[in-house]
C-alpha cells in the first residue's frame, strides 16, 4: 500500500485553493447566489458528470479505473431531478453546455480514450469535493435561494450514511491502485488540470453574470434617456 491519496491531496493543494478563491465561489460562500447562475451551474455539472460517469462505467473492467467504479457516488440522476425542478419537465430541450463545460467534457472523453488511468484525477477532484465542501455549499444555497430539499438533490448521497468514513475508504482504495510512479505523477497533473477546468466554468458563469448586469444597467440608462 502506498500513500497516493496523501500525494494527491498535497499535489493539488494550490489548485484547490485557487478554485475556492474564484469570484464566483467567493460570492457563493458569502451567500450571494444568483438563481440564474446556479441553474446554469447545475446544467454544466450535468454534462460533466454524465461524461465522467459514462466513461467510468465503460471502463469498469479496467484495472485502475474499475477500482473507482462506485455507483453510490453517481450524480447524474440527482442532477436530472434538480434540472426538472429548475427548468421543468422539458429541461432536456432547454439546457446546453457552456463553452468551458464543453472543454471539460472533451478532456474527460479524451483521457478515457487515450490514457484511462488519468480519469482518476477527475474522479478524485469531483467526488471528494462533493462529499466535503459540497455539503457546505448546499446549506448556503438552501438559505440564499430559500429552498427546501428540492433543487439541491445534487448534494444528497442517499446511499452514503457517513461521509467521513466513506472518504477514508475512498482514500484507501486510491492507495491500493496498481500505478507506477510516473502514472501517479501524471494523475496528479491531470487532477490539477481538472481543478482549472472547473475554474474556467466558474469564471464563465461570473462573466455571464457581469454581462447580464451590464445589459440591465445600460437598458436602464438608455430607457431613462428616452
Amino acid at each position: 500500500m502506498t500513500n497516493f491519496a496523501k500525494q494527491l491531496k498535497e499535489g493539488t493543494k494550490k489548485s484547490h485553493s485557487a478554485a475556492e478563491n474564484t469570484s464566483f465561489v467567493r460570492s457563493f460562500l458569502r451567500g450571494v447566489v444568483s438563481p440564474d447562475n446556479y441553474k446554469c451551474l447545475v446544467s454544466d455539472l450535468y454534462f460533466v458528470y454524465k461524461a465522467l460517469e459514462e466513461q467510468v462505467y465503460g471502463l469498469r473492467s479496467h484495472p485502475v479505473v474499475g477500482s473507482l467504479y462506485f455507483p453510490e457516488l453517481e450524480r447524474v440522476l440527482s442532477l436530472e431531478k434538480d434540472l426538472n425542478y429548475y427548468y421543468g419537465s422539458e429541461w432536456r430541450t432547454k439546457i446546453e453546455p457552456s463553452e468551458a463545460c464543453k472543454r471539460y467534457v472533451a478532456r474527460i472523453r479524451e483521457v478515457a480514450e487515450d490514457e484511462p488511468e488519468l480519469l482518476v484525477g477527475h474522479h478524485y477532484t469531483r467526488y471528494l469535493g462533493d462529499l466535503s465542501g459540497g455539503q457546505i455549499l448546499k446549506g448556503i444555497a438552501k438559505k440564499a435561494m430559500n429552498l427546501n430539499e428540492e433543487g439541491l438533490y445534487f448534494y444528497d448521497f442517499e446511499k452514503i450514511k457517513d461521509a467521513k468514513i466513506y472518504k477514508e475508504k475512498y482514500r484507501s482504495v486510491l492507495d491500493t491502485l496498481p500505478l507506477t510512479e510516473s502514472e501517479k505523477n501524471a494523475i496528479i497533473t491531470e487532477a490539477n488540470y481538472a481543478f482549472r477546468l472547473n475554474m474556467y466554468m466558474f469564471e464563465e458563469l461570473e462573466g455571464n453574470a457581469a454581462k447580464s448586469f451590464f445589459q440591465i444597467i445600460m437598458g436602464v440608462i438608455f430607457g431613462v434617456k428616452k
